[in-house]
């Protein structure tokens, strides 16, 4: 059976499941092949060899039981980036990338700037920025000591030198720096945002993703409000937080940064038009 027939066949299997099981079904078989996507349509009528069929089902299998395709394949890319990931590791999803043009576009290229990205998990905020700015200083910390290692690691693969890793809960981490924690131009954090009671965790994907990167009280608002509230201590005058946080919580985080005293608050839709970001000016 030809390369585009296993497709089809997989394709059927996984349309259940996933609201993109061709796209699935090709990764997988890439990765099971160790090709790229497009050796698979160069080469569609090509049959593959009993062990090979054997290789791909037990992906597909696993896919098949709801395991992400992110963590079968052991990478996700993000900002171009092939960024490993593991089930220590929130998987890095496109909306993301929001954050990163945000933060790009409004500061100029030239600027000696000290960013601090809390809660990194694999390290996708900030290798992302610390691509596109090498000149720039990077803290990056997380609680998750084995998240923290992907990140270190993904770092060292991706030549990217200019980023710090520190373990440690959000601020306290900064205690764990050698010298003093400077003063940053901006705090960047995707933290936990969903409720701890929402049926969706225990749905889909997020099921095999680690909850402390997912669920923050019963709100979900928790680890933001504590974020809100100790920056303005680790944050230069006149400097900028930014925060991702659920489509349905833009009034609360409206409340929120107005209550810890921060200026010209913005919030940006991604391109569904969904409130996704909030960010907020140090007075």
């Amino acid at each position: 059976m030809p390369i585009s027939q296993h497709l089809i066949t997989a394709s059927q299997q996984l349309k259940n499941i996933s609201d993109s099981a061709r796209l699935d079904a090709e990764v997988l078989l890439a990765h099971s092949l160790q090709k790229n996507r497009t050796w698979l349509a160069t080469w569609s009528d090509k049959d593959l060899t009993k062990a090979e069929i054997n290789a791909f089902e037990l992906l597909l299998n696993r896919r098949l039981q709801g395991e992400p395709i992110a963590h079968i394949t052991g990478s996700r890319e993000f900002w171009s980036l092939d960024l490993r990931v593991s089930k220590d590791t929130l998987i890095p999803r496109p909306e993301t990338e929001l954050m990163v043009e945000h933060i790009l576009e409004n500061q100029p290229q030239a600027a000696a700037i000290n960013l601090l990205d809390l809660g990194t998990g694999s390290g996708a905020i900030a290798l992302a920025l610390a691509s596109e700015r090498p000149a720039w200083n990077i803290i990056a910390t997380d609680q998750s000591d084995a998240a923290l290692e992907i990140a270190r690691q993904n770092a060292e693969r991706l030549k990217l030198n200019n980023i710090r890793f520190v373990s440690g809960s959000w601020f306290d981490a900064l205690k764990n720096l050698d010298g003093a924690a400077p003063q940053f131009d901006i705090i960047a954090s995707n933290p936990p945002y969903i409720p701890q009671q929402d049926p969706h965790l225990s749905q889909g994907d997020v099921r095999f993703e680690p909850i402390s990167a997912l669920a923050s009280g019963d709100d979900g608002l928790d680890d933001i409000r504590q974020i809100c509230q100790q920056a303005n201590a680790f944050l230069k005058p006149s400097a900028m937080l930014i925060i991702e946080h659920g489509f349905d919580q833009k009034k609360q985080m409206q409340a929120i940064f107005s209550q810890f005293g921060y200026k010209d608050i913005q919030q940006i839709a991604d391109l569904s038009g969904q409130p996704r970001l909030s960010s907020g000016i140090k007075p």
